[in-house]
């Protein structure tokens, strides 16, 4: 098996704008659709099936709340996707055909030579999958949510990966996703996964305390309920109570 390390590297450049970046690379994969009951789904969600590799991504979207981008590994320059800012003067071709002239400190993704997308919002054209698309490189990453939603707003863009990363996304889910998204990958378009996840991941988070009562939340949620079943609902909610 080859080392998806080997094949493929990730940087971030600028921690305040993201936290963490995955990713992994199928190799050897095969125009193909998705299955029925996956394109069923997706169209009683509101969302157009396109390509099986897409329809992951939207899928896994859909079902874990985490947005996902698939590159073709041949079109992303240098191997490399950086988590940055953009600098004065560029700009980017999305997905959507548009040309977007990005405002300084907007943040994007590059490879080793130029922007191709706007991270938590959408990709660019340059590097979309295509039926000639031979090795996958996914992404998963967590986007601070302000950062998203000032680009978003500034772009007159709100897409499904904007909208949940302007609202804050779990930044455990990343990992979790892409090992999914990429095995499904695998699946149904006959390529092979490779050994080994890059996960990269400047500033792990740490979890918050809050300190409140049975009252104040009784309170706030309109409906009187004991401590005792809020402990139990608590730590369903995989919460520590103390």
């Amino acid at each position: 098996f080859e080392a998806a390390a080997d094949l493929a590297s990730v940087e971030i450049a600028d921690d305040t704008m993201c936290t963490r970046f995955c990713a992994r690379v199928i190799r050897g994969v095969a125009a193909a659709s998705s299955p029925e009951w996956m394109q069923r789904r997706q169209i009683n969600s509101g969302v157009r099936p396109i390509s099986a590799i897409v329809d992951v991504t939207n899928y896994v979207l859909l079902e874990l709340g985490q947005p996902l981008h698939a590159y073709d590994l041949a079109k992303v320059g240098g191997a490399k996707l950086v988590a940055r800012r953009a600098e004065a003067g560029e700009s980017l071709v999305t997905l959507d055909g548009e040309t977007r002239k990005l405002d300084e400190g907007m943040p994007v993704i590059a490879d080793a030579y130029e922007v191709v997308g706007l991270a938590g919002i959408m990709g660019g054209a340059d590097s979309e999958i295509g039926d000639d698309t031979v090795d996958v490189r996914l992404e998963a990453a967590n986007f601070a949510p302000l950062t998203v939603r000032r680009a978003a707003r500034r772009l007159g863009m709100h897409t499904e990966a904007s909208h949940r990363f302007e609202r804050g996304a779990d930044p455990e889910l990343p990992p979790l996703a892409i090992d999914y998204a990429a095995a499904l990958i695998a699946e149904f378009t006959g390529g092979m996964v490779c050994e080994g996840r890059i996960d990269v991941r400047p500033r792990p988070w740490e979890p918050h305390s809050l300190t409140t009562s049975s009252a104040k939340l009784s309170a706030f949620m309109g409906l009187e309920i004991g401590i005792d079943r809020m402990v139990e609902i608590a730590r369903g909610l995989e919460l520590r109570p103390e």
